[in-house]
């Protein structure tokens, strides 16, 4: 089964609570087991990478009841139900959400916006944002996600909206904000100049020149997609070559066949998508700028501690 969103989990939180102190790693244990998840369950991750998504729900499930007064934090990293939420559970509730935290005064008082806005019809838009099923670290890397995959798309239409050269241009930016090549203009002579038929360019692996990379670039529609033919072309010309190394650059997509037959050459050949091109563009800085940065900070648990 699926790892229940926060809301879900407050119910459980608060009974592990109930029987004593215990931490977010001991409760995740204890959910898991009563949940039945399976190993890859419980170890998946948020899509940041930073922590495992359970644990995650957890925490927030934790804090938005401490805010309500139903869970206390005794200690670093430690937390237990208060006497209210004790109360609470006494009522035998068949689900704690944000709607039910609503009701008590300490939750809508942490979300108030300011000392006029006293009510719950005049709330802020948090309280709607927590109402998600999705924690906040989810939302921000959803709509990161988002953002993300709309800078791709809008990447390979303004590409597709200029000339050839320009496509060459990306290339060459590309590759030498990855560490490849030497300056500028020597990589710019040897892309697109190597005069062989299925060939468009070589560039130096490093800047010393040691090894060399060829490249195949094709700016195809999206719908038109780099069959097996022409990466077979692409491959003879490695062969006839001598080369051992290359990479095939779309701004569309390669079939299912012409990836299945790269991945037994002797030659290492490296298939770059438009999808693929538009995600090495964004990390690498190539037709993109940096818009705004935002930190967000967590409580120091070190500051407070006493040892």
């Amino acid at each position: 089964m699926s790892i229940p969103d926060y809301q879900t989990l407050m119910l459980p939180v608060l009974e592990i609570a109930a029987a004593g102190e215990t931490r977010v790693p001991d409760a995740a244990e204890k959910i898991a087991d009563r949940l039945g998840l399976s190993i890859a369950e419980r170890e998946e991750m948020l899509p940041s990478g930073k922590q495992r998504l359970l644990h995650n729900r957890i925490h927030w499930a934790k804090f938005y009841m401490n805010k309500a007064g139903l869970i206390d934090i005794p200690s670093r990293g430690r937390f237990c139900a208060s006497a209210a939420g004790r109360n609470f559970l006494e009522q035998n509730p068949d689900r704690i959400n944000v709607e039910a935290l609503k009701n008590f005064p300490e939750f809508v008082e942490f979300y108030s916006k300011s000392a006029d806005q006293s009510t719950l019809n005049e709330a802020p838009a948090s309280i709607a944002a927590a109402a998600s099923d999705s924690t906040p670290e989810e939302q921000i890397d959803a709509a990161h996600g988002l953002m993300h995959a709309a800078l791709k798309a809008e990447l390979l239409q303004r590409i597709h909206s200029q000339t050839p050269s320009f496509f060459e241009k990306v290339i060459v930016d590309l590759l030498l904000a990855m560490g490849y090549g030497g300056t500028h203009e020597q990589a710019a002579l040897k892309l697109g100049k190597s005069g062989d038929g299925g060939v468009d360019g070589v560039i130096d692996e490093d800047r010393l020149g040691l090894d060399r990379i060829y490249v195949q670039a094709k700016r195809y529609a999206a719908h038109v997609s780099v069959g097996r033919p022409e990466v077979q072309g692409f491959v003879g010309s490695l062969v006839g070559l001598g080369a051992t190394k290359g990479v095939f650059v779309t701004t569309s997509s390669f079939s299912s066949h012409a990836i299945e037959y790269v991945k037994h050459l002797p030659q290492r050949v490296i298939l770059v998508d438009g999808a693929r091109l538009g995600d090495l563009m964004v990390e690498h800085d190539v037709g993109v700028r940096l818009n705004r940065t935002i930190f967000f900070k967590r409580l120091d648990e070190d500051f407070f501690s006493d040892e």
